[in-house]
């Protein structure tokens, strides 16, 4: 994969979806409906996921996509692919809490090396650059042209006072149970893939995740992550989390920085 190439697509597509999810989040009314796993899914949802599906079909047409909205593509399995959560965290757009990402992923022998990760409603975004380091770009956001950025950094935690994040939907007490095994100097909560990028920038130690995910929904986070020194492991045995899953279902994990002194659950 020409990573020059990619980065910036998968940025100007995740702007432009931006927008688009935008336009319906100041409307007065949107559409919700239920989908067969009866998690909640808007019209943002898909109007978003059908531009950067075909931005993406139509700039890497040899690519294998997984894409959450769009069944068919789960069938797809590849060493190598690109995979999308168009509005990660529909429950707080719904909510109009703006806790809600675009996130755009590619996956290389099992590892996300690339992603994005764009916040809309919160004007932050963060990216791993052709190199591979993390960023967070500051706006006003041009879709052609970058604006400045800063390098992301994971924390030197402090395992007697470490920070902490957990999901402000889906906060449940085997999760509390777990992080009052740690010495915790402050918790916090935040929607979507916004954790890892907590994480990524220093601003927490650790991400817990003690319930049902897809890999739609981490791989952006992840790549993030990993661009930034951080890891993710799964919760089970603290082997590290891999993609293209039968299924593309993920075992509960941990997020964090190098440095926390993780334990078993």
């Amino acid at each position: 994969m020409d990573f020059e190439h990619l980065v910036p697509v998968m940025r100007r597509l995740a702007l432009e979806a931006g927008d688009a999810i935008m336009a319906i989040y100041g409307a007065e009314d949107f559409e919700v409906k239920a989908k067969s796993d009866a998690s909640p899914v808007t019209e943002a949802d898909e109007a978003a996921d059908a531009l950067i599906a075909a931005g993406l079909r139509a700039t890497f047409p040899g690519m294998a996509l997984v894409t959450e909205e769009q069944a068919a593509s789960h069938a797809e399995r590849a060493e190598n692919f690109l995979i999308v959560d168009p509005l990660d965290g529909t429950k707080e757009f719904i909510k109009r809490r703006g806790d809600f990402t675009v996130n755009i992923a590619y996956v290389e022998a099992g590892v996300p090396v690339r992603g994005v990760v764009y916040a809309p409603a919160k004007g932050r975004m963060f990216y791993t650059d052709a190199r591979g380091q993390s960023v967070e770009e500051s706006g006003p956001f041009d879709k052609e042209n970058f604006g400045g950025t800063e390098p992301l950094s994971v924390s030197h935690p402090d395992n007697n006072a470490l920070l902490v994040v957990a999901s402000k939907s889906h906060r449940d007490q085997a999760t509390d149970d777990y992080i009052n095994e740690y010495s915790v100097r402050d918790m916090k909560s935040a929607g979507s893939s916004l954790k890892f990028c907590l994480v990524a920038s220093g601003e927490a130690d650790l991400y817990p995740r003690l319930g049902r995910t897809m890999e739609w929904d981490t791989a952006a986070g992840h790549a993030v992550l990993r661009g930034a020194g951080g890891e993710v492991v799964r919760f089970d045995d603290h082997t590290p989390l891999r993609y293209g899953k039968p299924g593309y279902e993920n075992p509960f994990f941990i997020a964090y920085a190098p440095g926390v002194e993780l334990i078993r659950g």
